[in-house]
């Protein structure tokens, strides 16, 4: 599982943040695999560190807080542009915290992707922190990305101990 002082430390580094490309267009031209991040809005910081692991491993990264068409308080059309975002997205990540995990736009989230992706292309980032451990619950359902013994990112299918790095599946 991922340590929260790992993506804390992560987010730090953020300031070379997405500029390999700057529409999930332009990265799917360049070859670029392109993530939606489902996140809790209060794990922020987690959320940008994760990102930048991701971003490392060769990926754009879809926040949507980040993306200046997005309505400044959730409405209906938060939702439809979730929605379009989750489908023009190549990958689906779920950043399981205890926010997330109690968030009310998460769930909702990968329940869509659940239905508009297939399995091996929704990916959970199980954490761990000082209270607990989070995302046991999907792991058994879809792939989880994990840092390996090395420190780089790696991808393990269901039940799966041995995985592949992420850069060479994205």
């Amino acid at each position: 599982m991922i340590s929260s002082d790992s993506l804390r430390n992560a987010s730090y580094r953020r300031s070379q943040f997405n500029t390999q490309a700057r529409s999930i267009q332009q990265a799917k031209s360049i070859g670029q695999s392109t993530i939606f991040l489902c996140h809790s809005h209060k794990d922020q910081a987690f959320a940008l560190g994760f990102a930048q692991l991701l971003q490392d491993a060769g990926c754009r990264v879809y926040i949507d807080w980040l993306d200046g068409d997005m309505p400044e308080r959730p409405n209906k059309e938060t939702a439809a542009r979730i929605q379009q975002k989750i489908n023009e997205n190549e990958y689906f990540v779920y950043l399981a915290t205890g926010n997330s995990s109690r968030s009310r736009w998460c769930p909702w989230e990968i329940g869509y992707a659940d239905g508009v992706k297939v399995n091996d292309k929704i990916v959970i980032a199980p954490t761990r922190d000082n209270s607990g451990s989070y995302g046991q619950e999907y792991l058994d359902l879809y792939r989880r990305i994990d840092v390996a013994s090395d420190g780089h990112l790696a991808v393990f299918d269901p039940n799966s101990t041995s995985g592949h790095y992420a850069r060479n599946i994205w």
